[in-house]
């Protein structure tokens, strides 16, 4: 049940913060019989993947911070019973360039060849593109369906994978493999942006945090595409919910945790008003937020690098390039996203400064589902715009002036392609910088992965001896387990941590 007034209980599991992870993990334990609480500080469930009605008078509700759903398996879907309509978009990408521009359809065809031919001269980059993934399928093949399983070894990954695809995926800066198997700076570039997202870091940043989330970016239920929540991710939060609720977990609501104690008899949790007893802890928020509830030293703080904004338009604009809006904003719109200009723009801001141009991308929910616009909007040509950028950090945009300054940016480098200017077709905008996305989601630094994402195995090194360990949900604390993002194989909208703190609870031994 979903409750809002303070409770005072005891329960078999408590988990502090209410996002999809933990409401996957609240069904899973609850079906197993187990009595769950989910405490969450904000009015309403869903953390980041919520929609919400975000220009005030316009009928029409947004996805306002996560967006697109790529890594939630298929296996979760089906086992939790989730009425979910996730559509396919025709066109995975376009990138402007020099009046014309490179598209990329999700199902090749002539446009994409023709496409490749006019900005290289030759089919030799598409050649080497339909080369690289490929390989980088085989890849997610071998990689996805372990997600949902204990962590795997390192060792039997490799053995089960291509080398030379090992070695540029895994192995070696991704930023070295793109140089080699791409000759055109903006092809390489447009290979080299899922390795970014929310991703603060060089091309050949030798921690390779670059290319891990490379990785978790292309690995989704072994495909790594990216399709549209019909409704918006509040829909698919909505689902969540419903099946959360069903199994009988209770739902509290308006809750903030203020603090958590664990000892080995079991966990007390409380805040303003409540008092809550449990034999387990699962924690849906950032591991440092975690710390601080539990009094632990804290790690350093996360910091995020993204630049979020919202936009309604009364019609989308049209493109210099000629090439049909619907088609260039269906897919992902790449503005500023050639591997030279990412690397330069990571410099800057790496250097302290909000980088020269716009590195970012758009893209068009409305053309693949009206359903989040009102009748009136939805009857009318508009439409609404989704910008995420890169390399901007907490650090860089530090205050509302310095937001406006990256918001113009952003307007000046998309008009640049564009044959009519943005601003008048704009109805409504919003933006979102990372000092902001902390404050609205308590997500410290306003890092959306609550830290740098993980390889999804055991290193050759590691020898797990819990539960916990075994499946990467593990703290310093038997009786705490990682439920959110910042489990092993945390990140994105995918209910895995949730699933796997979840098995790991029933997997561990009565303590």
């Amino acid at each position: 049940m979903t409750q809002t007034s303070p409770t005072t209980g005891r329960f078999d599991v408590a988990i502090v913060g209410g996002g999809h992870n933990a409401l996957v993990a609240a069904t899973y334990l609850a079906r197993a019989g187990k009595d769950v609480i989910v405490l969450e500080r904000l009015p309403h469930v869903g953390g980041a993947a919520i929609s919400a009605q975000v220009f005030d008078g316009l009928d029409a509700r947004l996805s306002r911070y996560s967006y697109l759903v790529s890594l939630m398996p298929q296996q979760i879907v089906d086992e939790l019973g989730l009425r979910l309509d996730l559509r396919s978009r025709d066109t995975a990408s376009y990138t402007p360039h020099e009046g014309g521009g490179l598209l990329v359809e999700t199902v090749e065809g002539e446009a994409t060849r023709e496409s490749f031919r006019a900005l290289t001269g030759s089919d030799d980059e598409l050649d080497a593109w339909r080369q690289f993934y490929a390989e980088v399928a085989d890849l997610a093949e071998v990689i996805a369906p372990t997600l949902l399983s204990p962590l795997p070894h390192i060792g039997n990954l490799r053995d089960l994978s291509e080398m030379s695809t090992w070695t540029d995926v895994v192995d070696e800066p991704l930023g070295t493999a793109i140089e080699r198997r791409f000759a055109h700076d903006l092809v390489r570039g447009v290979v080299a942006t899922d390795a970014l997202i929310g991703t603060f870091a060089s091309l050949h940043d030798p921690s390779l945090v670059q290319n891990r989330c490379f990785l978790y970016h292309l690995i989704g239920n072994g495909t790594g595409e990216w399709r549209v929540p019909v409704g918006g991710m509040g829909a698919v939060t909505g689902e969540l919910e419903r099946v959360a609720r069903e199994a009988g977990a209770t739902i509290l609501t308006s809750a903030t945790v203020s603090r958590a104690v664990a000892s080995d008899d079991g966990v007390v949790v409380s805040g303003e008003g409540f008092s809550v007893e449990a034999d387990w802890l699962l924690s849906g928020v950032a591991p440092y937020v975690l710390a601080g509830l539990m009094g632990d030293p804290l790690p350093v703080k996360p910091s995020g690098s993204q630049f979020k904004i919202n936009l309604l338009v009364s019609r989308l604009p049209r493109l210099r390039s000629g090439v049909d809006p619907a088609v260039a904003f269906a897919g992902t719109f790449h503005l500023g996203e050639s591997m030279s200009e990412l690397e330069q723009a990571w410099q800057q801001a790496s250097d302290g400064r909000l980088p020269d141009r716009a590195a970012g991308e758009l893209y068009c929910h409305t053309l693949t589902d009206r359903s989040i616009l009102g009748p009136e909007l939805a009857g009318s040509d508009a439409q609404t715009l989704t910008y995420f950028g890169l390399h901007t950090p907490y650090e860089v945009l530090s205050d509302a002036a310095a937001a406006e300054r990256a918001y113009a940016q952003v307007v000046a480098a998309l008009d640049e392609h564009l044959a009519e200017p943005i601003e008048p077709l704009i109805l409504g905008v919003e933006h979102r910088t990372p000092a902001q996305i902390e404050e609205s989601l308590a997500m410290p630094g306003g890092h959306i992965f609550h830290g740098d994402l993980q390889w999804p195995w055991l290193e050759e090194d590691e020898r797990p001896r819990t539960s916990a360990e075994r499946w990467g949900v593990a703290t310093t604390h038997p009786r705490v387990l990682l439920c959110g993002s910042g489990a092993r194989r945390g990140g994105a909208v995918s209910g895995i941590a949730g699933h796997n703190a979840a098995h790991a609870l029933l997997d561990a031994p009565r303590l």
